[in-house]
C-alpha cells in the first residue's frame, strides 16, 4: 500500500466524504494505482464486478451497447465524478452495463468492489459524497441525451471536437469510429461529416487524429451551443 500513498492524498483532497474511512479498511481495500495512455480500454465485463475505480488525472468515457446493436457513449468523467452505473449495479448485483475508455492520459485509483460498496453503506459521508456526484452524473447523462436528439449531427460533431481540444491544444487522438460512439451515430456518417469539414479548411484529419484549424469559425458555426466547460 506504500506506493498509493501518493495516491490516497491525491484521493482524499478531491473526494473529502472519502477521510471516514479507517487506515485499515483503506489497507483491506487493496488500492492499486495505474496510469495508462489515451484511448486504452481501463475495463468492462468480469473485471468491472471486482473493482471500483476513482479517476485522478483526465477524462474516460463510458460506452454501453444500444438496443439497435450500436456501440454509444453514455457519460464522460473526470476527477472528482464517480461513475453512476458503477454504483448502481453494484448495489443492484447487476452486471456492469458498459466499457470504459481513456479519453486522455488517465491517472485511476482502484479499490475492491465489495469494500466501495460496503462504505456507501456503513458510512453517511461516503455516501452523501457518492449519490451527490452519482446525482450531478446523472443530470449530466439526461442533457447528453438531449442534446443528442435535439441537434443537427454536424453541430454536435463540431461541438465535440470543440470540447476535446484548446486554443493551446488544437489536435485530439481520436478515431472517426470513436466519435461515431460518441454521437451515437455510424462511422460512414461521421467520416462525411468530417470530409466536408476538412474541405472548408476548418480542420484537418490524420489516422486516428483530428486537428483544428479555424476554431473561430467552428465555434461560429456551433453559435450558442458552445459550453462554456471549453
Amino acid at each position: 500500500m506504500t506506493d498509493t500513498l501518493p495516491a490516497l492524498r491525491t484521493l482524499l483532497h478531491i473526494f473529502p466524504g472519502l477521510q471516514a474511512i479507517p487506515a485499515e479498511e483503506w489497507s483491506a481495500a487493496k488500492p492499486r494505482l495505474q496510469s495508462v495512455p489515451a484511448q486504452t480500454v481501463l475495463f468492462s465485463g468480469d473485471e468491472a464486478g471486482k473493482y471500483a475505480f476513482f479517476v485522478l488525472d483526465g477524462t474516460i468515457s463510458i460506452s454501453s451497447i444500444t438496443a439497435e446493436g450500436r456501440e454509444a457513449m453514455t457519460a464522460r468523467l473526470s476527477a472528482g465524478d464517480i461513475c453512476s452505473l458503477m454504483v448502481l449495479s453494484g448495489l443492484s448485483g447487476r452486471d456492469y452495463p458498459g466499457s470504459i475508455t481513456a479519453e486522455t492520459d488517465v491517472t485511476v485509483l482502484y479499490v475492491a468492489k465489495s469494500s466501495f460498496l460496503r462504505w456507501v453503506l456503513q458510512y453517511e459521508r461516503v455516501r452523501q459524497a457518492v449519490f451527490g456526484s452519482v446525482l450531478d452524473g446523472l443530470i449530466r447523462m439526461g442533457s447528453l441525451l438531449s442534446a443528442k436528439s435535439s441537434l443537427p449531427l454536424d453541430i454536435r460533431l463540431a461541438d465535440t471536437l470543440l470540447k476535446l481540444t484548446s486554443d493551446r491544444q488544437p489536435d485530439v487522438k481520436i478515431t472517426h469510429q470513436q466519435l461515431a460512439v460518441e454521437l451515437g451515430t455510424a462511422r460512414e456518417v461521421v467520416s462525411r461529416q468530417l470530409s466536408r469539414m476538412q474541405r472548408r479548411g476548418w480542420i484537418a484529419t490524420g489516422r486516428g487524429s483530428v486537428s483544428i484549424l479555424q476554431r473561430e469559425t467552428l465555434e461560429a458555426f456551433v453559435g450558442d451551443q458552445v459550453t462554456e466547460e471549453r
